[in-house]
């Protein structure tokens, strides 16, 4: 399975997944349908899947025009999304899984965003790391606002990814990752692994080249919402417990 990261508007990212053998593919999180289509034509490649993660507008955006141009596509989000993303035909819960051809995917329930997020996790294959879409959930350097969810909801979604492989590629919906570790910064600023990523990060952008995908391993070295546990940031946010900690670090990221 071959991933395509699209840009779209000012920082989003589609993912396009393509298996060149049977020339199908899925996407992930279509915020405008330009660029998908373009791609598939370029690959002369039919659209057989919507993969959501949750209902916001610049995720679905593209569903009902990608619809029209390949009506027998299947829709996919979580269940309590019914009614939110247009076309969805598949309502999943935490456990189901989705595929595209030999790759299966697992369904994570991931709230805290909105009420309704999920995650799509690839486990590794024998010559293929993990891949995980995540959407809004885990970004490269920060996590997403809590619009719909409580941080105790957030924080057992993180943890949930947290534990994964520490080589799965974290294919985040949105380039937000230069101003997550500069916030990331005024709160484990001692944290020798966050100070390198910084300065690459800084580098890339500048070139404007692409910081995802990332990896669970350098989330858990430098992403203070992976990091809710460590001495230094309970002490940065005087947090009492877990959820006070990820609480206080999305407040004073919401007021960055």
């Amino acid at each position: 399975m071959y991933i395509d990261r699209l840009p779209a508007f000012s920082d989003n990212y589609i993912f396009l997944l393509y298996n060149e053998e049977k020339k199908v593919a899925a996407v992930v999180d279509p915020a405008d349908p330009t660029p998908v289509l373009k791609r598939l034509e370029e690959l002369d490649a039919a659209l057989v899947a919507i993969f959501n993660t949750h209902h916001h507008s610049d995720h679905v955006g593209g569903n009902r025009t990608l619809l029209r141009r390949f009506p027998e596509a299947q829709v996919y989000g979580g269940a309590e999304d019914r009614g939110r993303i247009p076309g969805q035909q598949f309502f999943l819960e935490d456990g189901d899984q989705v595929g595209l051809c030999d790759r299966k995917a697992q369904v994570f329930f991931v709230p805290g965003h909105t009420r309704a997020h999920i995650a799509y996790y690839f486990p590794p294959s024998q010559d293929e790391p993990g891949d995980l879409f995540c959407g809004d959930t885990l970004f490269a350097g920060g996590c997403g606002r809590l619009f719909e969810g409580t941080p105790a909801q957030m924080l057992d979604s993180l943890s949930k990814l947290r534990d994964l492989p520490e080589e799965t590629r974290v294919w985040c919906a949105h380039e937000y990752t230069l101003k997550n570790l500069q916030f990331a910064l005024t709160v484990d600023s001692k944290n020798p692994e966050l100070q390198d990523r910084f300065q690459q990060v800084q580098k890339a952008r500048e070139q404007n080249q692409a910081t995802v995908p990332s990896w669970i391993g350098i989330e858990k070295q430098t992403n203070p919402f992976l990091r809710w546990d460590q001495a230094a940031l309970v002490t940065a946010v005087q947090g009492r417990d877990s959820v006070q900690t990820l609480a206080r670090l999305r407040g004073m990221k919401d007021q960055f």
